[in-house]
């Protein structure tokens, strides 16, 4: 499909829906400045009542999940939606993807006693993005704590931890000096 039919059809689609961004039946006045919860973007307008009625649903599993599951495979797994009775569960690595299928019938038992239609779970496995590393710590030490680290580190047998003593007094004894 062409980019000017695709235009096209996406208009012919789009003003068939009477959608606009200041819809008569939106609750308060739209302002494209402001962040909008998702709720009020989805009351906006008939055409998002099926996408809210999902986004209700997998935030409803989230919290019985969350309710159900130990705290560490609580933070690593995501509800997909249910469909013909399976719900889709998503891992964050091959080893919790490995502890749910262990946790799976007792699962399945704790959703369907919530009153979850749910007849069979689907254990898959999707990477979460990677976590930005922590800023390495920047540890200060008073120009006494060096001192007495350097007493320490002379009045040692040579050894790998007054080798480390000595580098750790030389290196807070730089930093004050650069001061």
């Amino acid at each position: 499909m062409t980019r000017l039919a695709y235009n096209q059809t996406f208009h012919r689609a789009f003003a068939s829906t009477k959608m606009s961004r200041f819809s008569t039946n939106s609750r308060s006045r739209f302002d494209p400045r402001r962040p909008q919860a998702v709720s009020d973007v989805l009351d906006r307008t008939d055409a998002f009542l099926a996408l809210r009625a999902g986004v209700e649903q997998v935030a409803a599993l989230q919290r019985d999940l969350s309710a159900l599951l130990p705290d560490y495979l609580a933070s690593n797994v995501e509800p997909g939606f249910i469909k013909d009775g399976v719900l889709a569960l998503f891992a964050a690595h091959n080893a919790l993807a490995a502890r749910l299928r262990h946790l799976e019938p007792r699962l399945l038992a704790d959703l369907q006693q919530r009153g979850w239609a749910v007849d069979a779970l689907r254990i898959r496995v999707r990477p979460q993005p990677m976590k930005e590393a922590a800023p390495p710590k920047q540890a200060r030490m008073s120009p006494a704590g060096a001192s007495a680290l350097q007493e320490l580190a002379e009045t040692l047998e040579p050894s790998p931890l007054q080798e480390a003593l000595a580098r750790m007094a030389a290196r807070h004894q730089a930093g004050k000096d650069k001061k």
